[in-house]
């Protein structure tokens, strides 16, 4: 068996150590070699040639920001980022996911990593599908500009299109869902039916994640909180510590949070926030999954499936990692299966009166 080979780049000796240990406990993946900043890390990179870079952001001589907007230009290679599990490191690593990182290994708050034995299963699973990730995924994506750029020619063609009041969308995504969700929510119309995410995020990201995508869209989103009432034109993200789910209350449906052991290792599951829409919507759900490995959300899209509901899975030539959407595929779950670029129209077209 040919093993994953992996080079970390890190200054903190103890975390080199750490993870050398974490990482070669696992058969399938070796460390081949440590690099103590970026520049150290350039070199290793052509003598090694690792299938998979961990990568720090805060470090001497170049910062992990500047190192991996570079080798993305230079060398696109899987990078899974180490990062700070605080509010003050989130932007940072939503700026890594944005130039092309696959994804991130959170450290605990404080720095202080302890007994990282609950950590090896995660991280040796994170590497993997970094390893195995569908780096040309990436071209597939917009390069968005500010709403304000844009916002008079889209306001001109926005209430056109008249869409059913009894619909709700529901998105479920992982893995390389950061920048997927930011492509589908980017140029919806500001009439278009309420929007609920479960994207697998902590919770000390969550909220920078809501922020950056209202910053950039013309609709309204926001980190869900309990007792919201949908409305259209607005898009609810689940906080990275709860499920997010959609109840009828006073004959109107609005969000509620649920504090709930994990579902299929994930709080926010993506499961419970579609099972959740087909108690209140039933058929007026219609429901994407989008990149992301494991399979949470495919017998939850099943289920709006069987009830009459549309659903929708990102196509595999534009999924970082089609390990969900895959999964829905392979149940049986999907009524279309479409790249990254058609999802929103998709679930628009399902929504029209």
């Amino acid at each position: 068996m040919n093993k994953i080979k992996v080079l970390i780049i890190d200054d903190s000796e103890l975390i080199r150590q750490l993870l050398t240990e974490i990482i070669s406990s696992a058969p399938d993946l070796e460390v081949i070699a440590c690099a103590v900043d970026p520049i150290d890390a350039r070199d290793k990179i052509k003598q090694f040639n690792p299938d998979v870079l961990t990568l720090d952001i805060e470090m001497p001589k170049m910062d992990g920001i500047t190192f991996l907007r570079n080798l993305m230009r230079l060398r696109p290679m899987p990078v899974v980022m180490i990062s700070t599990l605080t509010e003050h490191g989130a932007p940072a690593t939503l700026d890594a996911l944005e130039i092309g990182a696959v994804d991130y290994i959170a450290k605990p708050k404080g720095d202080s990593w302890g007994d990282l034995s609950d950590y090896a299963d995660i991280i040796h699973d994170k590497l993997r599908h970094a390893a195995r990730s569908n780096m040309s995924a990436r071209d597939s994506l917009t390069n968005l500009v500010s709403p304000t750029k844009v916002v008079v020619s889209r306001n001109a063609e926005e209430n056109k299109t008249k869409f059913s009041p009894t619909k709700v969308i529901c998105i479920g995504s992982s893995t390389g869902g950061t920048e997927a969700i930011k492509e589908v929510l980017f140029d919806m119309p500001t009439n278009c039916p309420p929007i609920l995410m479960a994207q697998h995020i902590p919770a000390a990201f969550s909220a920078s994640l809501a922020e950056r995508l209202n910053r950039l869209c013309t609709i309204t989103v926001r980190e869900a909180k309990a007792g919201m009432p949908l409305e259209a034109g607005n898009a609810y993200l689940a906080p990275g510590d709860f499920h997010l789910k959609v109840i009828q209350k006073n004959g109107r449906l609005i969000t509620a949070l649920d504090d709930s052991e994990k579902v299929n290792g994930h709080k926010p599951s993506v499961d419970v926030l579609f099972q959740s829409a087909i108690a209140c919507v039933g058929k007026n759900v219609v429901a994407a999954i989008l990149t992301g490995m494991g399979c949470d959300g495919a017998i939850g899209l099943k289920g709006i499936f069987d009830h009459g509901g549309i659903t929708l899975a990102q196509d595999e030539a534009t999924s970082v990692v089609w390990g969900m959407p895959g999964a829905a595929v392979k149940l049986g779950a999907v009524k279309g299966v479409l790249p990254i670029k058609r999802i929103r129209n998709g679930l628009l077209k399902a929504c029209e009166k």
